[in-house]
């Protein structure tokens, strides 16, 4: 903005100066005589969250007495006016998860399905039918 304002030259010569659009050079130049600045804004689009800080003090404070409760438990609890989707998004954010774990190690796994059976003529001969 220094280029244009000090160097007398148009926005044209600015958008081209420094590879951007015209419509870009207009842009900064009504943000700065709205807002004094060419800053990037802050982006204030989008919802408000509607499970605040003290509800998910409230979360945290529920799982750790009961650890196995479901989305829509917590839910229910807290009598949050939203879906258990948005407390699952809400877990997420916070870092804690809702699956479970074991307490301890597993025991020994053992193979549970039958060994395979042997490929050869002796086993296709038994298995065709014959007329």
């Amino acid at each position: 903005m220094e280029t244009y304002d000090n160097q007398g030259v148009s926005r044209q010569e600015v958008a081209k100066r420094f590879c951007v659009s015209l419509g870009m050079v207009k842009k900064l130049i009504s943000q700065r005589s709205k807002r004094g600045e060419i800053a990037p804004q802050h982006h204030r689009s989008g919802r408000k969250a509607r499970i605040d800080e003290a509800q998910r003090r409230q979360i945290r404070a529920l799982l750790a007495s009961k650890p196995d409760m479901t989305l829509v438990e917590l839910r229910d609890a807290l009598r949050l006016g939203c879906t258990f989707q948005a407390v699952h998004v809400v877990l997420v954010k916070m870092g804690l998860t809702y699956k479970k774990r074991r307490c301890e190690p597993a025991n020994k796994t053992v193979l549970t399905s039958p060994r395979r059976a042997r490929r050869g003529l002796a086993f296709k001969a038994s298995s065709t039918r014959r007329g």
